[in-house]
């Protein structure tokens, strides 16, 4: 018996579909029963995962399978795996996702985790199962690292990873497909997928690298066709969100997917590099316009060009170019959303005065861009960001308890201020800036927001933003509580 347990997310009442476990329980389908606990949906994920288990004692495979991330998923996993060590000691218990694959020595100290699958997990999972069972050595699962009984960790070689078209379709039926369908911007029943894994550029600010050493997987137009295809027919959505690494790798896929899904009358959304978006054919982008694209997500990161070369964004990224796509953008309908990374090492303070400007250059250019503000957190690997990090100060935890406290959960969704080199309140200049903007440019997203509601915003922010003073926004916080508006930082659409 297998229990994948998916830990909370970031949006309350929005919770997307548990892809990645998703994928994994359709390779284990005909080799082990399995059943999904989603800690969005449960008051008490342990004990839902206990009742779970209960009378599978006779079972030759009895396994906790959780997929981690940092932040909100992190912070509930690390409570609820080390209660069920305590209530079920008899079962196993492994982590995959990029959190493990990126801390595997951390996460393997914690004494309530028997096994980390790194990266791609499906074939993995599959041999994991064979060795429980005793049809396989321990040292022949791929991708595994694992602790003998000794205490010693031991790291297997990785395995050749899946193309994701010969992964079988995701169970759909064996989730309540009611819970993760949401109204928003994009439409009323909005659901999300993902048809890629990995990415082939090494950004240093990015956790994406670890997990495929950049490589590059994707679904066929023909495969991401019949999935829209049959979640339009048995679930009658009518938008979906993009959730690969980069959706925008390959012009002629997107050109492709375009043409094959504008029969159906789906609005959609997804992420891309914006020097690889530059780079599209007025054909694609008018192809992806007429197909329903009505928002992409881009990493803007920053308006200097040397912050940009020491982030490693590689291609032809350059502020300049953030600036033609949004225009671009705009002459198709498509809503920019780009983030910025703040308080980027060597001179944060600088960085945050010129990336506040920048931004107002992009609002001028297209004023529907949506604009969602991070503070630098550096992500392992070998990179100039992490080295200029550690000689500031910067280490990181030790343990998953640590890992899993509230000051390293904001600072893994780049949002908090703990970090050595943001000294001097640059949190607070950037969210209070964060304010300003939103009220002078209210979101296109929310559809609470009326004409003559954002015209009062605009007024009563107006003068604020024309004289740059951004320090201590107290009308506008009373505005926020009074009217709800929705803001793109802290709820997306």
């Amino acid at each position: 018996m297998i229990v994948f347990f998916n830990p909370l997310s970031t949006t309350p009442g929005k919770q997307p579909l548990p892809l990645s476990l998703m994928s994994l329980a359709a390779v284990v389908d005909e080799h082990e029963p399995w059943c999904l606990v989603d800690g969005n949906l449960e008051a008490d994920p342990a004990a839902a995962i206990v009742a779970r288990f209960a009378g599978c004692e006779g079972h030759r495979v009895i396994l906790l399978a959780v997929s981690v991330m940092p932040g909100p998923q992190l912070s509930q996993a690390v409570p609820v795996c080390r209660r069920i060590r305590e209530l079920l000691p008899h079962v196993r218990i492994v982590w995959g996702g990029y959190f493990p694959t990126q801390h595997t020595a951390t996460v393997l100290a914690a004494s309530y985790v028997d096994f980390v699958i790194r990266s791609q997990g499906e074939v993995p999972l599959l041999q994991l199962i064979a060795a429980l069972k005793g049809d396989r050595p321990m040292e022949a699962v791929g991708g595994l690292s694992w602790k003998r009984a000794d205490g010693d960790i031991v790291t297997n070689a990785a395995v050749p990873m899946t193309p994701l078209d010969e992964l079988p379709e995701l169970p759909y039926e064996r989730l309540d497909m009611e819970q993760y369908l949401h109204p928003g911007y994009l439409g009323r029943r909005t659901v999300a997928h993902n048809s890629s894994f990995g990415c082939p550029f090494a950004c240093s600010f990015c956790a994406v690298v670890a997990m495929t050493n950049r490589r590059w997987l994707s679904q066929s137009p023909g495969r991401m066709e019949g999935t829209l295809r049959r979640l339009v027919a048995d679930y009658r959505i009518d938008s979906v969100m993009m959730h690969d690494m980069d959706f925008f790798i390959s012009e002629a896929r997107v050109s492709e997917f375009a043409e094959r899904i504008a029969p159906l009358g789906l609005n959609w959304w997804a992420l891309g590099r914006i020097d690889t978006l530059m780079r599209y054919s007025e054909r694609t982008w008018q192809a992806m316009s007429r197909s329903g694209l009505k928002m992409v997500f881009s990493g803007a990161e920053s308006s200097s060009d040397a912050t940009l070369a020491a982030m490693n964004k590689g291609g032809t990224a350059s502020p300049e170019l953030t600036v033609e796509l949004a225009a671009r953008m705009k002459r198709f309908g498509v809503v920019p959303e780009y983030s910025f990374v703040f308080g980027a090492p060597p001179d944060p303070e600088g960085d945050t005065v010129r990336t506040f400007d920048f931004i107002r250059r992009i609002k001028e250019v297209n004023p529907a861009t949506e604009v969602i503000l991070y503070t630098y957190t550096p992500v392992p690997g070998d990179n100039a960001l992490l080295d200029d990090a550690t000689s500031r100060g910067f280490a990181f935890p030790e343990t998953l308890e640590e890992w899993a406290s509230d000051r390293w959960r904001q600072a893994s969704l780049r949002r908090g201020d703990s970090m050595p080199w943001m000294a001097g309140g640059i949190k607070g200049r950037v969210r209070n800036f964060e304010r300003v903007l939103n009220a002078f440019y209210p979101t296109v997203t929310d559809p609470k927001l009326t004409p003559a509601r954002r015209a009062l915003l605009r007024a009563v922010s107006t003068w604020r933003y024309a004289l740059r003073i951004y320090a201590a926004p107290y009308e506008l916080r009373v505005m926020q509580r009074l009217m709800h508006y929705q803001r793109p930082e802290t709820t997306g659409f």
